[in-house]
């Protein structure tokens, strides 16, 4: 795999690379377009593809949020033509790693010491490279560890990049601009969080201990000593990312055991500890022919406003579609509804997210639910197609939804992706509560 040397950190560095970017895309489309005159029966397929091989190797060279935001649509097949979602997939295990020599640098900026002071071995080649930062093996009294390293520059560049990614998100990608900055403002707030390794430490540790009862789920042991702001040592856990996971042909049980795991390692956080691993992609989770899987990568943890979560949970009740004065009063808590819309708004954005709460709640309405359906998700990207048609949502002058939901959204939406590619079959375990009753709701 190609190797970095260097990583642009300063604005104007990194500035440049977005603009060379752009060039590389209008290129692209002048291409496509007299490409267009000479064959009108051309499809868009090329120049999505070129679009996605620049855009991706530009963002790769970046690191750090730009290439994460790459990585969060990616997990949204809805939202993006296939060409970038296969593209920005990578950036979840396999962009291109820091240089040895880089790596080294970084070690001594943070501990004082090189690598090999601190470790008996270390191997100084990444084993996995991502958005954030890149991991390695190393070895100290015996055990095999994985040690996470960030790339320079990161944290300190997350709100510059972001400013400059957001028109590339509406230009290249058709995404309405109010929601795209909405959603920057809340991908801001967990980058922060994200590049702070002493945080994820503590959170590593303590949704860890308190999923630990999850028999077939393992946990890697942290070592604070050997750690940072920017540096993480753990555990060694064995096991195969989803991809090479499937090309062993496990056996459907161990598929349905796997998404067992999944769905109950969220329901558990989500409704008993109001705080989520909020980062689903097949990177975090190394699962294994038994059955079991161990879960890394705590970076990115969602907590759950009271508010929200009741207002957000009572929509997955099936009794509460058909309670127009309750969906209502939830739609507008939400923001799925604002005051600013005319009777005709009002009308169409009710019956749309009305559509959506019956269509993506569908396995919470049943006790078991088969997630290798894929017509089930056939209706959903389907749906997802026809929203993004409707004029009314392009042209929005406001956002819609709570900022609150998008890193949920997105964690039930990688959640499900998972569970589909697994192809498992799983029990939706849920709260009590949330089991149709017709029995009345109250929400404050």
């Amino acid at each position: 795999m190609k190797q970095q040397n260097s990583i642009p950190t300063s604005k104007v560095a990194r500035a440049t690379q977005f603009l060379k970017t752009g060039a590389k895309i209008g290129g692209n489309y002048l291409k496509y377009n007299v490409k267009k005159i000479m064959d009108p029966s051309m499809t868009r397929d090329e120049l999505h593809q070129d679009n996605a091989t620049d855009v991706y190797e530009s963002l790769s060279e970046l690191k750090g949020s730009a290439l994460k935001v790459a990585q969060m649509l990616s997990m949204d097949r809805s939202v993006l033509p296939r060409q970038y979602v296969d593209k920005f997939q990578m950036s979840q295990y396999s962009a291109p790693p820091l240089s040895g020599p880089l790596v080294v640098k970084t070690f001594r900026g943070y501990f004082g010491k090189a690598p090999h002071e601190l470790y008996d071995s270390f191997d100084i080649n990444a084993i996995n490279a991502a958005s954030i930062g890149q991991v390695h093996e190393a070895q100290k009294d015996g055990k095999r560890l994985a040690v996470k390293i960030q790339y320079p520059g990161v944290a300190e560049s997350i709100s510059s990049d972001l400013k400059m990614v957001k028109p590339l998100a509406v230009t290249l990608f058709g995404l309405n601009e109010k929601d795209v900055e909405r959603y920057t403002e809340e991908v801001e707030t967990k980058l922060l969080e994200e590049t702070d390794y002493e945080l994820e430490l503590r959170r590593s540790v303590e949704i860890s201990e308190a999923c630990s009862h999850i028999e077939g789920l393992i946990f890697p042991k942290y070592y604070p000593q050997l750690s940072s702001k920017r540096i993480l040592t753990m555990d060694w856990l064995e096991g195969l990312h989803l991809k090479d996971f499937l090309q062993t042909n496990p056996t459907q049980e161990a598929r349905d055991r796997i998404g067992q795991l999944l769905w109950d390692f969220y329901d558990h956080q989500v409704h008993q500890l109001r705080q989520v691993h909020a980062d689903p992609h097949p990177g975090n989770f190394l699962m294994r022919a038994d059955g079991t899987m161990g879960v890394i990568d705590f970076g990115c943890v969602k907590v759950i406003p009271d508010y929200f979560y009741d207002n957000y949970f009572t929509l997955i009740n099936p009794d509460t579609v058909d309670d127009d004065a309750l969906i209502e009063k939830i739609f507008y808590n939400l923001e799925f509804l604002v005051k600013e819309d005319g009777p005709r708004e009002k009308a169409l954005f009710t019956d749309l997210f009305k559509q959506m709460i019956r269509l993506l709640g569908q396995p919470f309405a049943s006790e078991e639910f088969d997630f290798g359906d894929h017509s089930y998700f056939d209706t959903v990207y389907a749906f997802a197609d026809e929203l993004a048609k409707v004029e009314e949502i392009r042209n929005s002058k406001v956002a819609r939804g709570s900022k609150d939901g998008l890193y949920i959204n997105r964690t039930y939406f990688g959640l499900y992706s998972m569970l589909n590619e697994l192809g498992a079959r799983v029990r939706t375990n849920r709260p009590e509560w949330l089991r149709s009753k017709k029995q009345e709701v109250q929400i404050s």
